[in-house]
């Protein structure tokens, strides 16, 4: 099941996203980056193939080097999520920061997107330690 973990992770970081970006921040989202709504359906089906995929492979880097880096017994849902979000908070959102920081882009979008990576990363996270089990 070791292998299917980062797919099932990555899946759930992609509709952590859906519901991020749709129901929670999508409008706000689109005023502070300036996209409408045809411009958000352009590509779609690209923009959501390369971002599942890009999910996964951040899901297969924390399962195989943090949380397969514990005992087994250690590898519970909340267990994953605190890694998941350690990772979130130290590499993507200071990354994101740094970027947004040089595009002159706001704390709003930033606090949107990097708030993004971190609970999509400890959802991640915690599914792919509960799996483990």
């Amino acid at each position: 099941m070791q292998f299917l973990e980062p797919i099932i992770g990555g899946i759930a970081a992609f509709l952590v996203g859906f519901l991020w970006y749709t129901t929670l921040f999508g409008k706000q989202w689109q005023a502070l980056t300036g996209m409408s709504d045809e411009d958000a359906k352009k590509d779609m089906a690209r923009t959501h193939g390369l971002s599942l995929l890009m999910m996964i492979i951040m899901s297969f880097a924390l399962n195989t080097f943090v949380i397969n880096a514990h005992p087994a017994e250690l590898q519970t849902f909340g267990h994953g999520m605190f890694h998941g979000a350690m990772i979130g908070v130290f590499y993507a959102a200071t990354s994101t920061a740094i970027n947004y920081l040089y595009q002159r882009k706001s704390i709003k979008l930033w606090l949107i997107d990097a708030g993004y990576q971190i609970v999509m990363l400890a959802v991640s996270g915690g599914v792919m330690a509960a799996l483990s089990i």
